[in-house]
C-alpha cells in the first residue's frame, strides 16, 4: 500500500476525510498515520474478483466489512474461494461449469490480510457472461 494509493483512492472516491490524505491530523486522532477508505477496499475486491474471472465477468453484489486499517506499507494480500455456483449446466461428472453458460452467477468469499491481521472478508457475487455475449461488462479501472 503506498501513500499515493491510498490518497488517490481517497480523492477518486470523493472521500475527503482527513484521515485519508493528512498524516498529521490523522495522527490527532490517534491512528500511527493515514490508512485506506472502505471505497479503495473495495474497487480492489472487485478488481481481484474480476481478473480472475475475466472480462466477461460482471459484479453483481460486494459486501464487505473491514477490519485492520491498511497503511502506507503495508503489503495486503487476497485470497479466494467459490462457495457456490448458481444457473450453470451441469457437465457429465455432475461438476457445474460456469464458464459455460451466459447466466452463470458464482459467490466468491474474498479475504483481504496486513501486517495487522484482517484487513476485509466478505463476499463477491460475479455474473458470468459466455464468449460473445451481448450483456455490456463492468471494467474495474
Amino acid at each position: 500500500m503506498t501513500r499515493t494509493l491510498i490518497v488517490a483512492g481517497a480523492v477518486a472516491s470523493r472521500d475527503y476525510q482527513d484521515v485519508h490524505h493528512d498524516a498529521e491530523l490523522a495522527r490527532e486522532k490517534g491512528s500511527p498515520d493515514i490508512f485506506m477508505n472502505i471505497l479503495t477496499t473495495n474497487g480492489l475486491v472487485g478488481r481481484f474478483v474480476t481478473d480472475r474471472f475475466g472480462p466477461s465477468a460482471v459484479l453483481r453484489k460486494v459486501a464487505i466489512r473491514l477490519g485492520a486499517p491498511n497503511y502506507p506499507g503495508d503489503l495486503m494480500v487476497l485470497t479466494g474461494k467459490v462457495v457456490a455456483v448458481h444457473g450453470a449446466p451441469e457437465s457429465p461428472d455432475s461438476t457445474p461449469d460456469p464458464t459455460q453458460d451466459p447466466r452463470g452467477v458464482v459467490e466468491v468469499e474474498v479475504v483481504g490480510t496486513n501486517g495487522l491481521g484482517r484487513h476485509v472478508s466478505g463476499r463477491v457475487t460475479v455474473a458470468l457472461q459466455a464468449a460473445g455475449s451481448s450483456a455490456e461488462a463492468v471494467a474495474v479501472a
